[in-house]
């Protein structure tokens, strides 16, 4: 005997309106500016649609810099895999927020993983109410924070960025003394707004 189907779908897929009502915010890109996003992108950030669409994902950044830099090292992770993902600060839009920094878990997949800037499809989800952003971090600052979430050692996240593990080791200091923690582990704690 054949069992009926307990949730038949009465028409098809509605793709345009699961865009627009997922849980998360998404963006669809082309060359790093934004050709679409959905309401819960634009209530994260702020913003209405027609203050995004059509912008560089640099408005969503805390500085030029920052966007600049963490463009060139998503490249050779997207060329090898078409994936990236990282948890980062970005910055408010609009609203009564604009210009407050907050963490963002944000993932992407490249549509061409010759060209990854290209096209792409990326899902941004605020961290911020698990991760507040209580001191003012520089952009190196808030790349070795980021790198230190994910339980990475000085020399692992000197790879990740490019730079010595002793440099990291003087931003780890730099964060510790900002966010007034003991250990590297009190540091992630307060991080984490635990």
């Amino acid at each position: 005997m054949e069992v009926p189907d307990p949730l038949p779908l009465a028409s098809p897929v509605d793709y345009r309106q699961a865009f627009e009502l997922a849980p998360v915010g998404l963006v669809i890109s082309r060359n790093r500016t934004m050709v679409d996003c959905n309401r819960q992108l634009c209530e994260m950030f702020g913003a209405d649609r027609e203050q995004l669409v059509g912008q560089s994902f640099q408005l969503l950044y805390p500085s030029v810099d920052e966007y600049e830099r963490i463009g060139a090292r998503m490249l050779p992770i997207l060329n090898a895999s078409g994936r990236y993902s990282d948890n980062r600060l970005m910055r408010r839009v609009g609203g009564r927020l604009r210009g407050d920094t907050f963490w963002c878990h944000v993932t992407g997949r490249a549509l061409n993983r010759d060209a990854p800037h290209q096209a792409g499809i990326w899902t941004f989800e605020d961290l911020g109410a698990q991760r507040p952003s209580q001191a003012e971090l520089t952009a190196r600052e808030r790349e070795v924070a980021a790198q230190l979430l994910h339980g990475l050692t000085s020399k692992e996240i000197g790879r990740a960025l490019g730079i010595s593990h002793r440099t990291v080791e003087i931003y780890r200091a730099r964060l510790m003394r900002k966010f007034q923690a003991i250990s590297t582990a009190d540091l992630v704690q307060r991080l984490m707004g635990a």
